[in-house]
């Protein structure tokens, strides 16, 4: 094993991808396999694993009957080996879309190409039925044979049905499995399609759909990776690409779980592609998370044993590749704006809901709550003051109390006050520093004695004359006293307090 570079991606488990589309030279496949071979020398000098091609992509989506012609099915299986020998000294996976014949029919391919060999191909598992599908393709109503041509002379490729590949490379958990289909998007048969669970438990972490259809792919390419914790790779037809009620917009994009990472502009007037770096050793912790993976493994055992995995070794550059994806600035919360604000109001309404509701259990005490001037004791506090509101209470009955101590300054005990004099609860200051100095001169801290210390005397301090907290949940809460009221206005509170900090 060599040894670990800190800055190339494929040895932190990320895999580069790109979405490829351009311009398509109708019922001309040697054109097309020129242009694939272009993509891919390009992709090659940026260290791309795997390189996805539009559907049907080295003939034209739009030529209709001409699929049933001889002379361009033969084209473009000549057109195929040109790809096969062009790729033998380039690093992606070629996921190149192709109509091919078997026996009596012709079926809607994509063709995995690897460095001179064909590691698999894929037919359309479930045909579009509109006006703008391709009528003259047919797709599988039961398993294929063992093989399918693949284009080279003589040679022949595992089988649509049963044939996923998986990588090798330096790193162990970067072996991933990875497998293709061809894409009508959601205009398919619901009749026709498999269960969720099915579908789930066989699709790759790394699925690549190169697809035609226009207008709902920004949609389904969210969902489909979203669902099966997987990334999503999409190509869709483009320039060149016309019928007399249609035309396609070329566009490209990525997605990671849901996650938009990378996408082109449509109706582009040249070579266009989307390179963005998936993180597959969180799509691989995503699905060891989610259990239902292995329970539909288990389910459907009969059907996914059939599948047959055919190994390659990917060989990809360990040296410094650059990152290709948006690194968020606050990982744990949405960037967009409007997710964000939602998220927010989800929440701050759930711990409202939650205070009042054990509040309510609880025979409706008054709250104690210590009040810095700080984030977290606002928050607890306009928290605490809503769900007063909620419950028709005044908020007179949340009993504020700032500390100030060794470390307080004017500014933030002045802020203190100032907030809870806008909200209106009932307010006041207890000077912990006596209280502070005794405990550290009981405790024999060298601070008591006027000794340098490296421990904060005002944190110490702080955590032990802090009131007790009182946690409120709807499923669990801790109440204990509060500390001793000073404030004669204070002493008819009631028999029971809850008490809070921040």
């Amino acid at each position: 094993m060599p040894p670990l570079n800190f800055w190339s991606i494929y040895q932190h488990g990320f895999a580069r991808v790109a979405a490829c589309t351009g311009h398509t030279v109708i019922a001309d496949p040697h054109a097309n396999a020129e242009a694939v071979l272009r993509h891919a020398r390009r992709c090659d000098e940026e260290g791309v694993a795997v390189a996805v091609f539009a559907e049907m992509g080295l003939c034209g989506y739009s030529i209709e009957d001409l699929l049933l012609q001889d002379v361009l099915l033969d084209q473009v299986e000549e057109a195929l080996q040109d790809v096969v020998t062009g790729s033998a000294d380039l690093l992606p996976v070629l996921v190149v879309g192709a109509p091919l014949r078997h026996r009596n029919r012709i079926y809607n391919c994509a063709v995995l190409v690897h460095r001179g060999r064909v590691l698999g191909v894929v037919p359309k598992s479930y045909p579009r039925t509109t006006a703008s599908s391709t009528s003259a393709v047919r797709s599988p109503t039961a398993r294929t044979s063992a093989a399918v041509p693949s284009g080279s002379a003589g040679r022949r490729s595992p089988s649509a049905w049963t044939c996923c590949s998986r990588r090798r490379t330096s790193r162990r958990s970067c072996c991933t499995r990875r497998s293709a289909r061809t894409c009508g998007c959601r205009c398919r048969p619901a009749r026709r399609r498999p269960s969720r669970a099915r579908r789930s438990s066989s699709t790759s972490p790394a699925a690549r759909s190169p697809s035609a259809a226009p207008r709902t792919a920004n949609s389904c390419a969210a969902r489909r990776p979203a669902a099966c914790l997987a990334a999503y790779v999409y190509a869709a037809a483009g320039l060149g690409e016309s019928t007399t009620d249609l035309s396609w917009d070329g566009q490209a994009m990525i997605y990671e779980n849901g996650a938009l990472l990378a996408e082109t502009e449509r109706f582009p007037l040249g070579d266009e592609y989307a390179v963005a770096d998936v993180d597959l050793d969180l799509l691989r912790q995503e699905r060891q998370r989610m259990g239902t993976f292995d329970d539909n493994r288990r389910t459907h055992r009969a059907r996914t044993a059939d599948f047959r995995t055919v190994s390659f070794e990917l060989a990809p550059p360990l040296t410094d590749l650059g990152l290709r994806r948006r690194l968020e600035r606050f990982p744990f919360v949405p960037a967009d704006a409007e997710r964000l604000a939602q998220d927010c109001y989800e929440a701050y309404n759930i711990q409202v809901e939650g205070l009042q509701q054990r509040l309510a259990a609880i025979g409706g005490p008054k709250v104690v709550i210590g009040v810095s001037g700080g984030l977290d004791s606002t928050h607890a506090l306009i928290v605490a003051a809503r769900a007063m509101d909620r419950a028709g209470r005044p908020r007179s009955d949340i009993l504020a109390w700032t500390l100030p101590g060794f470390a307080t300054s004017d500014h933030t005990k002045d802020n203190a006050h100032a907030l809870m004099r806008a909200i209106g609860v009932t307010a006041a200051e207890l000077d912990i520093t006596p209280t502070a100095r005794l405990m550290l001169k009981e405790m024999n801290h060298p601070f008591a004695s006027g000794e340098r210390s490296t421990t904060s005397p005002s944190r110490t301090s702080k955590q032990a004359c802090a009131p007790t907290t009182c946690s409120a949940s709807p499923t669990s809460t801790t109440a204990s006293s509060s500390a001793p009221a000073t404030s004669p206005s204070w002493r008819s509170a009631g028999p029971r307090t809850a008490s809070a900090t921040r």
